[in-house]
């Protein structure tokens, strides 16, 4: 995967402390890397559970 097809969330505060996700480059996975080091590992997550994880972020479930 080449770096243009990788984002930081938009509420990613430039802290450095940030995930990256490849999102739409597969059907069934989501890529997630640490923005600090992108040549690093990559984990793969199934969609639907990283779609759950990030709507349990949004209704606040690990605040």
């Amino acid at each position: 995967m080449s770096n243009d097809q990788w984002r930081k969330s938009s509420y990613s505060d430039g802290g450095g402390d940030c995930i990256e996700v490849a999102d739409g480059q597969f059907t069934d996975l989501v890529p997630v890397r640490d923005s600090k080091d992108p040549s690093g590992p990559v984990l793969a997550f199934p969609t639907a559970s990283f779609a759950a994880f990030v709507a349990s972020i949004k209704a606040g479930a690990f605040a």
